[in-house]
């Protein structure tokens, strides 16, 4: 029988029972979200939410695609925005009339997240690795046609010569993925998920990864090493 649970704030979902559940309900979290598991074993993120003075369910997404702190995130969004008389509702609906490409996303996404970022030096870095060789095989394709084959594709050559380099790609390719998604311009698994996906397709990047040995100081070199230590700023440094 299928199990309407009561909402209680305080028993706030987790993680790992969102990745375990199976029984039929719907399970509450807070901001109005809740996780619908259906009979077949199919769960969708519900936000609950009134819109100028109207009450809307909004679809968020499904997990694993869309994790519990994202669809936590999201459903936050929508609350401030339409307390402040916005119509989260609207910009999902006019989102999907609207196909968006892969490179369009990414510059969406980096819009939106990368304030999150201390200085524009580390904003650069993050989006270096998706201008270099994510976006010359994904960008022009629109995200709602993204598949699995098409991110081996794109991480495919790397992964074993830049181990480091493409298991850092694939993050942030998911993380653009996922955004795309909870904003209605995709549906569907992320085909850029680890998990349940890539892992089986993929060799751990552990067991490719190319060691990377810093050289050793050589002997004579030291006083000279020492004296430019001196000179630089920093507590690790100093520590030395």
């Amino acid at each position: 029988m299928p199990r309407e649970n009561v909402r209680k704030p305080e028993k706030a979902l987790s993680a790992r029972f969102v990745e375990t559940v199976t029984e039929p309900g719907k399970y509450f979290d807070g901001q109005g979200l809740f996780l619908r598991v259906a009979k077949n074993g199919s769960r969708q993120w519900v936000q609950r939410i009134t819109i100028r003075g109207k009450r809307c369910e909004l679809g968020l997404g499904s997990p694993p695609a869309v994790p519990l702190s994202e669809a936590r995130r999201v459903a936050l969004e929508n609350r401030g925005k339409a307390m402040l008389g916005g119509d989260p509702l609207g910009e999902k609906r006019a989102a999907k009339a609207k196909p968006l490409t892969f490179a369009e996303c990414v510059a969406a996404y980096a819009e939106a997240k990368l304030s999150e970022f201390r200085s524009e030096k580390h904003r650069r870095q993050w989006l270096s690795a998706l201008d270099r060789l994510a976006l010359p095989v994904l960008g022009p394709m629109h995200v709602q046609d993204i598949g699995t084959k098409d991110v081996l594709r794109m991480l495919g050559p790397h992964w074993r010569e830049r181990t480091v380099t493409a298991k850092k790609l694939r993050g942030q390719v998911e993380a653009v993925l996922t955004w795309a998604t909870v904003s209605g311009h995709r549906e569907g698994d992320n085909p850029a998920a680890w998990r349940g996906n890539l892992k089986e397709l993929l060799p751990a990047p552990s067991k490719v990864a190319k060691g990377q040995h810093h050289p050793a100081l050589a002997l004579g070199d030291v006083a000279q090493w020492w004296a430019d230590l001196a000179q630089r700023d920093g507590m690790a440094a100093k520590a030395l």
